[in-house]
This record gives C-alpha cells, sequence and structure tokens, in this order.
C-alpha cells in the first residue's frame, strides 16, 4: 500500500507519496516521469510524514531553508540511489553541475543527467541545484521555468541555455 497527498505551491500542485513513514515521491502534477512509480493500490491518508513535508514546502516557498531533514526512501537501482544521495549533500544556494558530479561519482555526466531527470523526490532531493557548463540553466523535469523559480527562491540567479 502507498499513500498519498496533495500539496499546492505557487508554481503547481504537487503530489505527495509515501510508504507510511518515510516520503517516496514529490512531483509536480505536470512534470516529466509524474508519479510513474506508484501502483495502482494507492490511498488518500493524511499521515506525519506528510504534514512534516508540508511544513518543510511551506517555509521552503517563503525563502527560508528549512532547518530540517525529510525521511526519504528511493526505490531505484543502485546507482540512481547513489546519485539522488549526492544530491542531499547539496547544500541550499548552492550548486553544481552534471560534470563535476560525474567526476564525484566517477561516471558520465549523461549518466548523471538520467538519474537526476528521473529523481521522484524533487525540491527536497534538490536536482534543481545541478546545472550545465558554465553555469547554464539547462534541464528539469518539473520545466525550467520551476527550476529557474527554485534557484532564485535560494538567491541563486542564472541564465537559460539558449
Amino acid at each position: 500500500m502507498k499513500y498519498i497527498s496533495y500539496y499546492k505551491s505557487p508554481i503547481g500542485n504537487i503530489l505527495l507519496a509515501s510508504d507510511g513513514n518515510n516520503l517516496t515521491g514529490l512531483w509536480f502534477e505536470d512534470q516529466k516521469y509524474f508519479a510513474k512509480n506508484l501502483a495502482n493500490d494507492v490511498k488518500k491518508i493524511d499521515l506525519e510524514i506528510f504534514n512534516l513535508t508540508k511544513k518543510w514546502l511551506d517555509l521552503y516557498f517563503k525563502g527560508i531553508n528549512p532547518d530540517f531533514k525529510i525521511p526519504v526512501k528511493f526505490y531505484a537501482t543502485d546507482f540512481q540511489k547513489k546519485v539522488w544521495q549526492s544530491l542531499l549533500e547539496i547544500n541550499y544556494g548552492s550548486v553544481v553541475s552534471y560534470g563535476e558530479l560525474a567526476n564525484r561519482l566517477h561516471t558520465s555526466p549523461r549518466a548523471i543527467g538520467t538519474a537526476v531527470g528521473k529523481n521522484p523526490i524533487s525540491i527536497i532531493v534538490p536536482c534543481h541545484r545541478v546545472i550545465g557548463k558554465n553555469n547554464a540553466l539547462t534541464g528539469y523535469a518539473g520545466g525550467i521555468f520551476r527550476k529557474e523559480y527554485l534557484l532564485k527562491l535560494e538567491h541563486i540567479n542564472l541564465v537559460r541555455k539558449q
């Protein structure tokens, strides 16, 4: 059984998913790979993990860096888990390039891009903080306008790749 809840953000409705204890998904309703890993057997319910996540999101969207962590669980390949775990190490207000992340994890930028693009827990697992070469604002499954919004919220101003 998986559980879901919804959150209304300034940049679109968000679907939250949980296994009952951990956050397992956070997607914008229209994003690529939206809720792809949800089974048919889901139940809308009010869980403590959802309340905690919504509190975190409320602070974040007010431009405040939440000072607490959300328990997350990844259902993915070992490589994807490794990449997504490394995203959790990118501090609020900071960015890292696909190339830098690839060097850290001893793989290719393309492999990093593929894994980052399939991150099932947007915002909290901050894939929006991964950028292209020369600080280019590229790629985001939730839409480039959202990536730009999230980075500006964290006081990071980059230019879109033309």
